[in-house]
């Protein structure tokens, strides 16, 4: 009966470490701010003020493989091109926010 016991504690305490903990949402509401401060000096609007090709409209997003919250994530945080990293300027759940405030606003429609 003790085995039957420990295997079921044990079975438990493992299946308790393997499930990862809900990731928190992105507050877009807070993305809004960020962005304001951050990113509507080049992308009013949702527009690119340094390359029109490259706006923030849903088509574009799309068109250059930045149509999820990871990859807006991961170009804010690193830069490329002529726009900056804002890695060392926003927290992760800044960004997070701001990557959340984008794809609802592109799909709004801006």
């Amino acid at each position: 009966m003790k085995s039957i016991v420990a295997i079921v504690v044990g079975f438990v305490a493992s299946a308790m470490f393997l499930i990862a903990p809900p990731a928190l949402a992105a507050d877009a509401g807070a993305g809004t701010q960020v962005f304001s401060a951050n990113c509507a000096a080049c992308h009013i609007g949702g527009g690119n003020a340094i390359n029109p090709a490259k706006t923030l409209k849903q088509d574009d997003l799309v068109a250059n493989g930045k149509d999820t919250a990871e990859a807006i994530v991961y170009q804010v945080t690193n830069g490329n091109g002529a726009m900056p990293a804002f890695g060392g300027r926003l927290t992760a759940e800044q960004i997070e926010n701001v990557a959340a405030y984008v794809l609802a606003q592109a799909d709004k429609g801006w």
